[in-house]
Order: structure tokens, then C-alpha cells, then sequence
């Protein structure tokens, strides 16, 4: 079960990257700003009930509870977006698919996760695979990759995400779901906020046009609320390490999405990294019960 809430966690986060581009046009405080609005106006009436209930147990613990806003719900949305405001969308999935390396080696030295052999053999197949689906099968053209400050900004999204899901794994489950997701949000709301009011001296309020609005909409009901909530239960029940590993399929998906959506093409040296990809998700997860046997 958890799983399979992993593989609906990228689809959606894969249509966050495209319709995070899409909408690039739109500063990109304001788009992580508007999506969090609309993400708290969701959860408000599902998640109140149990934030009051439970208001003794965030003020316990405020300081792991402020990490997981700050860095998962705040900021991490906030650096994909301004990035690709400098770099590629490919530049993007590259960076992205580090994310699953570091969480597991952060599982491995902080949360004491046993991680076996075969399955940081997964781990490599899976980033292996996701490289070859976002280079075309082009590895060594990784080299000739002009790197710019989008680039470096991605590094910001790359340690939130890994610090948010070791975190999550800790103290999520102190907390109620969407409780807890509609406190972060609006935190991350107020966080953002002077923010926006700056972007917005800055560079003028931006037009809003009906396809913007839409993208709006996507991103806080679906990235910002299914799948953080989705990816918050699977943590818990398989841990952060092999629930981030998922992640390396966002270059499939996305190809997947592109090729249906924007009728892009898709080579058969894609869907050979899709499939290794897949294969390398597979033995992570599954990797300890393998190795647990052989024991």
C-alpha cells in the first residue's frame, strides 16, 4: 500500500515540474505563495478540527515541527521554482535525482537505517537510470551541461527535501495528517508573505490569466496537499530512504506526461532508463527482505 501511494507522490510532483514551467512566467515567491493559500483554504475545514486538539503537542514540539514546515512545505517548492527561472527543466530533473542519495545517507547516519549492500546497489541503478532517461542515453554529455545559478539554487531543494523527510520520519506521526499540514501551511503562508509584498514592489504584481490560475489551483490542491500528505504516510510505514527513492522516477513520469500531454517524443533509449530506473526502485525496496533471507 504505501508503495503505490509512492507512485501517485511522483505523478503528481511530476506535474509540478511541468506546470511549475509552464507558469514561470509568474515570479516564483508568488507561485509557492499562491499555492500554499490555496493548499491552507483546502485542508482548513478537514484539518482545524484536529490542529485544535492537538495545539499542546505542536507547541512541545515547535522546533522539529518549524524544521519540517520550513524546509518541505516553505521552501523546497520555493527553490524548484525560482530555479527554473534560470536553468532547464532538464538541468532540474538532473539536480533532482541526487535528492534520493542524500536521504539515504542521511537515513543511514542519523536515523541508524540498516541500508544492506544490494540496496545501495538499487539506489545507483535508480540514479543511473534517471540520468540516462533525462540525457536521452547521453550520460557523458552531463559534462557539457552549462550549470548556472538556477543550478546552484537546486542545491537549496536537494537539502530541504532530504532534511524534511528525515525529520518526517522522526516526528510525523506525533502529529495529526492534515492537521499538521494545515498548520505548515499556513506558517509557510506568513513566512512568504512580507516576501511576495517585496517580489511585488520589486517587479510589479503580475497579470493573472485563467491558465495561470488553473496551474495555481493544480499545484496547491495535488503537489502541495495529496502528495505531501501521501509521501508523509508512506515515510512512516517503509521509512525515508526507500520512500525517497520513488523520486528517481520523476524523470519518467514527466517524460510520460510530456509524451501525452505536450506530444513530445519518447526514444526507446528512454524507456530502456525508465525501465532501469524501475528496476533500481525495485531493489531498494525490496532489497532487505532479499538480503534478510540469505542471512
Amino acid at each position: 500500500m504505501p508503495y503505490f501511494l509512492l507512485i501517485f507522490v511522483v505523478i503528481m510532483f511530476s506535474g509540478n515540474i511541468i506546470i511549475g514551467k509552464a507558469i514561470n512566467d509568474l515570479p516564483p515567491y508568488t507561485i509557492a505563495f499562491l499555492r500554499l493559500v490555496v493548499a491552507f483554504i483546502v485542508l482548513l475545514p478537514i484539518g482545524l478540527r484536529s490542529a485544535r486538539q492537538y495545539k499542546e503537542t505542536f507547541f512541545k514540539y515547535k522546533k522539529p515541527f518549524l524544521i519540517m514546515t520550513l524546509t518541505g512545505i516553505t521552501f523546497f517548492n520555493t527553490f524548484i521554482y525560482a530555479s527554473l527561472q534560470f536553468t532547464t527543466s532538464t538541468n532540474v530533473s538532473v539536480l533532482e535525482t541526487i535528492i534520493p542519495v542524500v536521504t539515504v545517507i542521511l537515513s543511514a547516519y542519523i536515523l541508524k537505517e540498516k541500508i544492506y549492500k544490494i540496496q545501495w546497489l538499487g539506489v545507483f541503478v535508480s540514479l543511473l537510470g534517471a540520468m540516462w532517461v533525462v540525457m536521452d542515453g547521453n550520460i557523458f554529455q552531463l559534462a557539457a551541461i552549462e550549470w548556472n545559478i538556477g543550478d546552484a539554487i537546486m542545491i537549496g531543494a536537494i537539502a530541504t527535501w532530504a532534511i524534511y523527510s528525515i525529520f518526517v520520519k522522526q516526528y510525523m506521526p506525533l502529529f495529526p495528517n492534515y492537521g499538521a499540514l494545515l498548520v505548515m501551511s499556513g506558517l509557510s503562508v506568513l513566512v512568504l508573505l512580507p516576501v511576495v509584498i517585496l517580489e511585488w514592489i520589486i517587479h510589479g504584481v503580475p497579470a493573472f490569466d485563467a491558465g495561470n490560475m488553473a496551474g495555481i489551483l493544480y499545484l496547491g490542491v495535488f503537489p502541495s496537499f495529496l502528495a505531501i500528505s501521501m509521501y508523509n504516510l508512506a515515510v512512516d510505514k517503509v521509512g525515508a530512504s526507500k520512500s525517497s527513492i520513488f523520486l528517481n522516477l520523476l524523470p519518467v513520469f514527466t517524460m510520460a506526461g510530456a509524451a501525452v500531454w505536450l506530444g513530445e517524443d519518447v526514444t526507446f533509449t528512454q524507456v530502456g532508463g525508465a525501465l532501469t530506473v524501475i528496476a533500481g526502485v525495485i531493489v531498494t525496496t525490496q532489497g532487505d527482505r532479499i538480503s534478510r533471507r540469505r542471512i
